[in-house]
């Protein structure tokens, strides 16, 4: 391990936490199932809940609510858009639930089976409304219900936490509170743009572009080919936060059932920054390197030089103090503040190679060894993955759900391939309105073909993604029920287990 892991107590009653300061409320649902109906919900098929397409691709139907004849006489349902329409007008939010979210792919990602399980019906939901009320412990048997809520309501954010040990709606019920606990989720990761604050120089606040975005792709290649590679997972959902982030969802079952305690040994693992936001160093690790260090640096070196050097220009002006800070070689450092100081334009692409061509002149009185760590240090401080503990060390923490709606940008939180995360563009996401847009301008060429409308946009590409991802953990979901899934080994052996 390289890293070290502070123990935290954990309070076993404690509430489910949000990154967010809202009223909360609890409401009473029509649709909640009652205690003795769960089991019977549960063998009801997903193809008695949806009516496919005869053009459907199997298993993963359309997503189109069914239709009684007389509805479907009916004239279709207009809503009222416009370009002057907020992204979190209840119009425009009806008008994505009905027509764009991927319900059926929703379902059976978080579901784990075609079948309606418990995996489904007893996960928490969160609703923020359009009056910043916060609706927690929602539940829903099936993807149709949960689908006719979200039209009803049009929450602009809806988040998801733990699956529990029963129905959520029902905890009030039980004559003991200890009854009523999470049991399984994700093990999931929150990469913000807030933690770069103190190094990007391109941008502020709330503000992204493509410069500072290298962070956030940097942090995926990272922590996904450890989670790959060093845990042994193989679904890895990477999700666009709609703003300045990414959230990764870690769906293997194994994943799931972890504790809190191996939640956070997951994270200590991936832990190197250390200290406060300003100052002093903030990376502090043994020699030699763990594997997985050295695998990060490889990995950073080069956007260490593009992102880093050469586009962020940290050290440019008095921020150079900072970089002679993490200098341990005294001489050394007097030497590069003398240069630096006859020529206060120089940019930090020069300042760093100046590090090398003063010491080998003769300025360095501690040994090369020492200076190559202290580089190393401070490439890791400037490009290593920033992680929100707060929100994946605990099982009932909640995390807003992909596919929804950010309701100051009006991008949605779309799928990111990992293989691809250079290739991502936070700025090229498609907006609600936009994609809104696209379904009246799509025109249909073949009559006969039926197809749902977010294929009809720019949206697609996406859930296409997110379908090959439910896909393939679904598969082996089945064969795991089949006892068909071994344990997978690589070259040196067994992918770490807690």
């Amino acid at each position: 391990m390289p890293h070290s892991v502070t123990p935290e107590s954990t309070a076993p009653e404690e509430q489910p936490a949000i990154k967010s300061e809202q009223n909360t409320q609890d409401i009473a649902m029509d649709d909640a199932p009652s205690p003795g109906k769960a089991e019977d919900k549960a063998k009801v098929n997903l193809e008695e809940l949806f009516d496919d397409d005869d053009d459907s691709d199997g298993e993963f139907a359309s997503s189109a609510p069914v239709k009684s004849e007389e509805e479907a006489s009916q004239p279709a349902q207009t809503f009222k858009i416009s370009d002057k329409s907020q992204y979190s007008d209840s119009d425009v939010m009806r008008a994505f639930y009905q027509r764009l979210f991927p319900f059926r792919y929703f379902f059976q990602w978080l579901n784990h089976s075609a079948v309606p399980s418990t995996d489904f019906a007893h996960r928490e939901f969160a609703f923020t409304l359009s009056n910043d009320v916060l609706q927690r412990y929602q539940s829903f048997p099936t993807a149709d219900l949960l689908r006719k809520r979200c039209i009803a309501d049009t929450p602009p954010r809806i988040d998801i936490g733990p699956v529990y040990s029963t129905n959520p709606r029902d905890r009030k019920t039980l004559r003991k509170a200890s009854a009523f606990r999470p049991i399984s989720r994700e093990l999931v990761f929150d990469i913000d743009m807030d933690a770069y604050d103190d190094i990007r120089t391109c941008c502020t606040g709330a503000n992204i572009c493509q410069k500072c975005w290298a962070f956030i792709t940097m942090s995926i290649k990272v922590v996904d080919v450890a989670l790959r590679d060093d845990f042994g997972f193989k679904h890895v959902l990477w999700v666009y936060s709609g703003r300045r982030g990414a959230h990764a969802w870690v769906c293997d079952k194994r994943a799931r059932e972890m504790d809190d305690s191996k939640r956070r040994a997951v994270y200590g693992y991936l832990e190197v920054l250390k200290g406060g936001d300003q100052g002093g160093k903030k990376v502090n690790v043994w020699r030699p390197l763990h594997p997985h260090l050295e695998r990060s640096l490889n990995i950073l070196k080069e956007h260490f030089q593009t992102t880093i050097l050469a586009e962020q220009d940290p050290w440019a002006g008095e921020n150079a103090a900072h970089l002679l800070n993490l200098i341990p070689d005294t001489k050394l450092r007097e030497a590069l503040q003398k240069k630096w100081d006859s020529s206060p334009g120089r940019p930090s692409v020069s300042k760093w190679a100046d590090i090398d061509s003063v010491a080998k002149s003769g300025a360095l009185s501690k040994s090369s060894k020492e200076l190559l760590e202290a580089k190393q240090d401070i490439v890791l401080e400037y490009t290593y993955p920033r992680l929100d503990a707060d929100v994946g060390k605990k099982l009932n923490h909640l995390l807003k759900s992909p596919f929804v709606v950010h309701p100051a940008t009006g991008r949605i939180c779309v799928p990111i391939d990992p293989r691809k995360a250079e290739d991502f563009d936070p700025l090229g996401v498609p907006k609600v309105t936009e994609l809104l847009f696209e379904i009246d301008e799509w025109k249909e060429e073949d009559a006969e073909k039926k197809i749902q409308d977010w294929e009809k946009t720019s949206l697609k590409p996406y859930i296409d993604y997110f379908r090959g991802f439910v896909a393939g953990l679904l598969k082996e979901e089945k064969q795991r029920e089949q006892g068909g899934v071994k344990r997978e080994r690589d070259e040196n052996g067994e992918a770490m287990e807690f």
